[in-house]
């Protein structure tokens, strides 16, 4: 069964101040580490292919705008803590992050926090619920690849990321199943 589409268009990729974060519509921000899925949850969830994604990670490298049925910014970061690059070119990120998501004038709507389902929480994953925390930025964390669980693992590993989350909200997703898609639409897209 095909997926509805949602009216989206990438608009701009930024690398640094630009107009675009004082457009007051509220940014939704998807963040985690390098190949967690980030690009392809972005698609699954609007259904076509928006977001540039890859099988080698750090194809992000930038901040990429998508303008999501006019009223608001879908916002894929570059991932953190995997990507082959040089030691230069991580500390880029890192500030590149840190700038966007504590120190601009950004109107953040929810940040959407993204592990992989399978590998766990990381020590990247921790640090940056702290922070979102401490930022007062609201999140949700979203448990991803959930489909390349064996089954019999799939109850255990996710119990191990809900302990780690310690009670925080947690969206179990699949891009390729589209499991918690209509969930997690559903934090987004509320008023």
């Amino acid at each position: 069964m095909p997926q509805p589409q949602l009216d989206a268009m990438y608009v701009k990729s930024i690398n640094g101040t630009d107009d675009i974060i004082k457009d007051n519509r509220p940014k939704v921000t998807f963040l985690g580490r390098s190949n967690v899925g980030k690009s392809s949850l972005i698609n699954s969830l609007v259904g076509k292919q928006l977001a540039r994604s890859s099988s080698r990670p750090g194809k992000t490298v930038k901040l990429d705008f998508f303008l999501v049925e006019q009223r608001l910014f879908f916002v894929d970061l570059p991932g953190y803590g995997f990507a082959k690059r040089s030691h230069e070119a991580l500390e880029h990120y890192r500030k590149l992050i840190a700038w966007y998501l504590f120190r601009s004038e950004v109107n953040h709507k929810i940040a959407i926090l993204i592990i992989d389902a399978k590998v766990g929480v990381t020590d990247y994953d921790r640090e940056s619920v702290m922070l979102l925390t401490n930022a007062n930025i609201p999140f949700v964390v979203v448990a991803n690849k959930v489909d390349k669980l064996k089954m019999g693992d799939r109850h255990k590993q996710l119990e191990f990321i809900r302990e780690e989350m310690d009670g925080l909200p947690l969206v179990v997703y699949s891009s390729f199943t589209l499991e918690g898609r209509g969930e997690l639409l559903n934090i987004i897209m509320r008023k």
